[in-house]
């Protein structure tokens, strides 16, 4: 059946008990401390399986390009670089990073090849760290053992697979494919694969017989991404030109030479890159000398050959002013058209450095074509040679520069030292970077207390059983006796066979001493009970009803009073587990189908004064039994006979048989269980009897634990509690 409590008043909801918080993680501080533990086992066991991890470092200074040497301006600027650039600090980092420089370092160091003991799986370093013996396991890592592989040539189809490479006897190997075929040699020779088209040599192996050793070959492209993910570079502080670089790998030697070589790497490009525009300059110059070689030749002939056609050997003073003018200006503008060549390389049309040089060239073209017009007005024969010679001479002017500028670039490049200087070459600590155990562990201690806080909250989150006497107390409920926690007790539900009486083995425990302030709870309970026949009956199984109704029965008679316990329980009664009486036994059930007297099933207890009557064998209709009159004619006669009757009935919510007895006798006590019974249970148990025109007496809290017997509070949800209660018999 389905009960709801009322809502709780927003005081309730809302309002924060820290006090009850507080209870809660005591009453639950074994879980806290069992989490706990175990993740900082946790913790401890990834920093022992962890392979270290060491870092290398170093430190490099960006430098702005400057003429140093005593070069010409032109020579100074090809070294002085761009004009106005900031701080190079990011783009330099970039370029680091790259898979130009990253190539270049994997392929010098030869970082394709991969060759290391073969692991423990899961356990890692563990067993290293713990010196586990070689007997154990002998070909996986022990710490002792050693190799390095020059050569391995796979074909690419291979490229990535671990190949098994195993010592055979000191000195040799042998390697298998992943196509199961084996290649078998001494170490420093070198080996060709067996079908594979490739070959390996092995320079050094260490190692008892039989270790194992995992080589492959990875593909470049997966190489530098694996360096650029353990190289770090910074710029530290902030626009300082000051890079701060540095290599994470397990072995410290090896972390040095990787970030020597990736500074290495990049200082060689930085220079190759810095003499870049040199060497296309020169390239250009190299191009034009031949053709300006060739003018020079072809303006001297021409000259020539005009002169001894005229017989015209000189030209007057005039003449010869305006050619050296004209010569002057045809140099210039060759001069300028050399500088347009490099000034493509670096800037567009629109950059002022651009732009200044076209308006020079306009300007020198015009006073050009002045001096054109003023040659006009000569003689024809003077401006012809006028303009023979004023060719010669721009022609000469032009080769001489080539030549002047070819050496000057050659000098640039040279002397070309890039803008790249390493301060301090790459060292590595014996401190290990990684696993950080103190970290770990901090986080795994905090990350257990969080873990185990949860684990209390969310238990009494979904554990909504009884928590206090006041609950059952708020369903108008007596608490005749609250029965504190016993692991004697609690061990009874889990044994088979005979089971001991407490009240006689154990009669000074406290669970022994509650169940006595239950005799006078019940004196005044039952004051206005029509007989002295008290049905125990509970919600759902293990609520701890018949090991209440045996140790108070016997309390009761060692108190001097005559009592009859009755196992009404016709499905799963065990009561004659405590008394040692057999399974075929007659009891109740064989009183009531006629088939016994009730001298025949009425037996002595272990004390004096008690008197049982076992549930006999389980009958196929235990219900119609029970509701049958000899029932209670019986218990009208029981109830003449003794001054107290205490029938164990089966659990309420189970079956009606409980309600059906209840009809009969003077009280009905309902025994829950603590933080095992749900409010909503005790409700239901006492609105069945209320539908059959009974009431509920009193109830028992048993199994009370008073280290989680803090305040509690918040709403309470009911639900429809069914349990499957099949008969045992057969």
């Amino acid at each position: 059946m389905t009960s709801t409590a009322p809502r709780p008043t927003p005081d309730q909801s809302d309002e924060i008990d820290l006090m009850e918080l507080a209870g809660h993680l005591w009453a639950g501080k074994l879980w806290i401390a069992g989490i706990t533990a175990a993740s900082l086992a946790l913790g401890v066991f990834s920093v022992l399986r962890a392979t270290p991890v060491y870092q290398a470092e170093g430190l490099l200074q960006l430098e702005t390009k400057s003429g140093a040497l005593a070069l010409p301006e032109g020579m100074q600027e090809l070294l002085s670089g761009d004009v106005g650039t900031k701080s190079p600090g990011e783009a330099e980092m970039a370029i680091m990073k790259s898979r130009m420089v990253m190539g270049e370092v994997v392929q010098g160091l030869n970082l394709q090849i991969l060759a290391e003991p073969r692991p423990w799986p899961l356990l890692g370093m563990l067993p290293v760290r713990l010196g586990v013996p070689d007997l154990l396991f002998p070909s996986r890592r022990h710490g002792n053992e050693a190799i390095a592989v020059s050569v391995l040539d796979l074909p690419e189809a291979l490229l990535g697979e671990e190949l098994v490479l195993r010592i055979t006897a000191p000195g040799e190997f042998r390697l298998t494919l992943p196509d199961g075929a084996v290649l078998e040699g001494p170490v420093r020779r070198r080996l060709n694969l067996p079908g594979a088209g490739g070959a390996i040599l092995v320079d050094r192996l260490e190692g008892p017989v039989g270790r194992e050793f995992l080589v492959s070959k990875q593909a470049l492209p997966d190489m530098v991404k694996e360096l650029q993910e353990n190289f770090g570079v910074s710029e530290a502080p902030k626009g300082s030109s000051i890079l701060k670089v540095s290599y994470r790998d397990a072995v410290p030697e090896r972390a040095e030479r990787i970030l020597d070589a990736i500074a290495q790497a990049y200082v060689s490009q930085n220079v190759s890159r810095s003499a870049a525009e040199a060497r296309n300059s020169l390239g250009f110059i190299d191009a034009q000398l031949p053709k300006a070689e060739a003018a020079v030749a072809a303006a001297q002939d021409a000259l020539n050959t005009y002169r001894q056609a005229q017989q015209s050997v000189d030209v007057d003073y005039e003449t010869k002013a305006l050619l050296d003018r004209a010569t002057q200006l045809e140099t210039e503008l060759n001069a300028l058209s050399l500088k347009e060549e490099e000034l493509k390389d670096r800037f567009t049309v629109n950059h002022p450095v651009y732009q200044a040089l076209l308006q020079n060239r306009a300007t020198l073209e015009t006073q050009l074509a002045d001096l054109r017009k003023a040659t006009a007005n000569l003689p024809e024969t003077q401006k012809e040679i006028f303009n023979l010679s004023r060719n010669l001479e721009v022609s000469q002017q032009v080769y001489v520069q080539l030549l002047n500028r070819q050496q000057e670039l050659r000098v640039v490049q040279a002397s070309t030292v890039g803008s790249v200087r390493i301060i301090d070459t790459a060292y590595a600590s014996d401190i290990k970077v990684a696993p950080r155990a103190g970290r770990i562990l901090t986080v795994s201690l905090l990350l257990g207390l969080v873990l185990g806080a949860a684990t209390v909250f969310g238990r009494r989150l979904l554990n909504r059983g009884i928590r206090g006497a006041q609950e059952l107390e708020k369903l108008g409920l007596p608490v005749f006796a609250t029965v504190n926690f016993s692991p004697e007790a609690a061990n009874h539900r889990r044994r088979k066979g005979a089971l001991p009486i407490m009240a006689l083995t154990n009669p000074d425990d406290l669970v022994i001493e509650a169940l006595r302030s239950l005799r006078t709870s019940l004196h005044f309970g039952m004051l206005d009970a029509r007989t002295n026949t008290i049905l125990i009956t509970s919600a759902a199984p293990g609520a701890g009803k018949s090991f209440t109704s045996v140790n108070f029965a016997t309390v009761a008679a060692q108190a001097g009073q005559r009592v009859c316990l009755v196992d009404a329980d016709l499905r799963k009664g065990y009561l004659r587990r405590y008394f040692g009486r057999p399974k075929t036994a007659p009891g109740l059930s064989d009183y009531l189908a006629r088939e016994c007297t009730l001298e025949e099933v009425l037996v002595e207890g272990p004390v004096p004064g008690l008197s049982v009557i076992t549930s006999g064998r389980f009958p196929p209709n235990p219900s119609e039994l029970l509701m049958r009159a000899e029932f209670e004619a019986l218990l009208q006669l029981l109830s003449e006979r003794f001054d107290l009757v205490l029938i164990d009935s089966p659990p309420a919510l189970a079956v009606t048989d409980p309600v059906v007895i209840g009809r009969f006798v003077g009280a009905r006590i309902v025994v829950a269980r603590h933080l095992e019974t749900m409010a909503g249970e005790v409700e239901a148990v006492k609105r069945a009897f209320e539908t059959a025109g009974s009431t509920i007496t009193g109830a028992i809290l048993n199994g009370y634990k008073v280290e989680e017997g803090a305040r509690y509070g918040g709403a309470y949800h009911y639900y429809n509690y069914r349990y499957d209660y099949k008969s045992d018999r057969g």
